[in-house]
C-alpha cells in the first residue's frame, strides 16, 4: 500500500487525529505541544501519529493536506488546520464545539 493511501486510512478510520512532532504528553516541537494542549483541553479521546516516527507520513502529508506545516488536526476527514488556528478555535470555543460535536457523531 502506498502511503498517501495509508494516510486516507489513517484520517477516515479516526474522528479526531492529530499529526504532530511527538506524542500529546511528550510534544517535541512548541507547536505540537500548543495544539495538543488545546485538543486535550476538549476532554474527548483522539488519535496522533508522531511525524517523527513516520518520515514517510511526514514527507507526503503537506502534499496531500495542501498544507506545509505539522501539527495537523483532522476532524471528520477534513483538515482544520495548523497550531495557530487551534489555538483560536480553542480560544474562541470553536474546537471544543467541533471536537465534542465530532465524537457525539462518532458514538452515536
Amino acid at each position: 500500500m502506498d502511503i498517501i493511501e495509508t494516510i486516507k486510512e489513517q484520517i477516515a478510520a479516526n474522528t479526531i487525529l492529530l499529526y504532530m512532532k511527538g506524542s500529546p504528553n511528550a510534544p517535541q516541537c512548541g507547536f505540537s505541544s500548543r495544539a495538543a494542549q488545546a485538543v486535550m483541553a476538549c476532554g474527548e479521546k483522539f488519535a496522533y501519529v508522531d511525524i517523527l516516527q513516520n518520515p514517510e507520513i511526514r514527507a507526503n502529508l503537506p502534499k496531500y493536506a495542501n498544507w506545509p506545516t505539522f501539527p495537523q488536526l483532522w476532524v471528520d476527514g477534513e483538515l482544520v488546520g495548523g497550531s495557530d488556528i487551534i489555538s483560536e478555535m480553542f480560544e474562541k470555543g470553536e474546537l471544543q464545539t467541533l471536537i465534542k460535536g465530532a465524537a457525539e457523531k462518532a458514538k452515536a
